[in-house]
């Protein structure tokens, strides 16, 4: 990888779901993660796809640092075998803490936390707050819904293409990776003019 991609955080459910596939891809991105050298950062959470993961990353003997608010730590959610694990007070922490931990971020099958979690350092990315790579793993189409909306977004002149092409988007775990390393950020406006529509 990339000299700058020295961490990745992992955006995944905290329930496993029906689709095996899941938590074979999950397994896999921990496996390329710490095959690479390459920090995993994440929830920090030992259930769902969270915990397949972290033991990933783990069991290939990598480094996985974990960020988890105080209030799920006390309902005993917390993985308790980590590199590391940051106990914080409140989501934002996480997310921030999350952010500043990680050169990139990927987004696996998740519920409402996963879905908000890379919405929000997609948009961080579109203002320009950050370059990072963002990424989506589509396994078995879980994210097709998700990705055509975008592409309306896009076609109704509400997304510019050049942040729609800020989500790299990939239904193969390690060649998810490999996009990741040959990312370069675009560098525009996030305003449309009405010119331009």
């Amino acid at each position: 990888m990339k000299p700058n991609l020295k961490s990745i955080c992992v955006f995944c459910g905290s329930n496993v779901g029906r689709n095996p596939r899941f938590r074979e891809a999950a397994r896999a991105i921990g496996k390329g993660v710490a095959e690479k050298g390459i920090t995993g950062v994440y929830g920090g959470g030992g259930v769902g796809l969270m915990k397949v993961f972290a033991d990933s990353v783990l069991g290939r003997g990598g480094k996985i640092i974990g960020v988890i608010p105080e209030m799920l730590f006390q309902k005993e959610v917390g993985h308790a075998g980590l590199t590391e694990l940051h106990r914080v007070s409140s989501m934002h922490e996480r997310k921030k803490m999350m952010y500043d931990l990680s050169d990139g971020f990927i987004a696996l099958p998740g519920g409402f936390g996963t879905f908000e979690e890379i919405l929000e350092i997609i948009t961080w990315g579109q203002l320009g707050l950050h370059s990072k790579p963002c990424g989506v793993l589509n396994i078995d189409g879980y994210y097709d819904a998700f990705l055509t909306q975008i592409e309306k977004g896009t076609q109704e002149a509400l997304i510019r293409p050049e942040h729609r092409a800020l989500i790299l988007i990939e239904r193969d775990p390690l060649a998810l990776l490999e996009k990741m390393e040959s990312f370069q950020p675009a560098h525009v406006e996030k305003w449309i003019n009405e010119d331009e529509v």
